[in-house]
This record gives structure tokens, sequence and C-alpha cells, in this order.
């Protein structure tokens, strides 16, 4: 705990660039998880839940898809935790990339989400 309580003054006060990011990518990932927490229907017995190249879009429950805002904390939190533990190994160059990329699996997500929530 130690090690991340220093690693993390560096990095706000040295990396601005990569605080933004953290920053972005844990509003990103409050806004997926609020967002499809919204979304999610209880009172539907069916929804789309997956879409395959082959087969179309899948039915299934609602709860089906709690994964969203699992995802949505586990980008969040647990990858701000994993890029002060990069920026402790690798730098700061790793840690930036790793971050990028989050941001764009967070994005992709929401994509995801959006496109199944309206239907086919």
């Amino acid at each position: 705990m130690k090690d991340f309580k220093s690693d993390f003054k560096i990095i706000h006060q040295k990396e601005r660039i990569m605080l933004v990011l953290m920053i972005i990518n844990l509003l990103l990932a409050i806004a997926l998880a609020i967002f499809s927490l919204i979304k999610l229907n209880p009172d539907t017995s069916v929804i789309k839940v997956g879409y395959g190249d082959i087969g179309g879009y899948r039915d299934g429950s609602w709860t089906d898809l709690i994964v969203f805002p699992l995802l949505a904390i586990l980008f969040g939190v647990l990858h701000n935790f994993i890029a002060i533990r990069i920026f402790h190994k690798r730098g700061a160059g790793m840690t930036k990339f790793f971050l990028i990329v989050t941001t764009l699996l967070i994005v992709g997500t929401f994509i995801v989400f959006v496109r199944l929530t309206q239907g086919a």
C-alpha cells in the first residue's frame, strides 16, 4: 500500500497526462455502470444478450446483462490500480498505453451494450 501512495504522488506531481487518463477511465466506467444499470429491465423476460455474425442476435434473460456493470467496475477501479502497479514496474510509457487500451475497451463495451439494448 505504501508503494501505491508514493507512486500515486509521483503520478500526481509529474505525470499529468497519466492522471488525466486515469480520471477519464474512472469517469467513463462510472458512466457505463450507471447507464447499464438504468437500462437493465427486469420486467422483460427475453432480451438480446449477444450478437454473432452467423446466428444474428441471441436471446436471453436480463440477468445476462449484469456483466456490463461488473465490467464497468473492473475497468474503472481495478484497472487504475493495475496502472499504478505498471507505472511502478515499467514506467510511464507502458502505463499510458495500458490506460488508452482500457479507455478503448470501455468505449467498445459501451457501444456493444447500446447495440444490444436497442435490439435487432
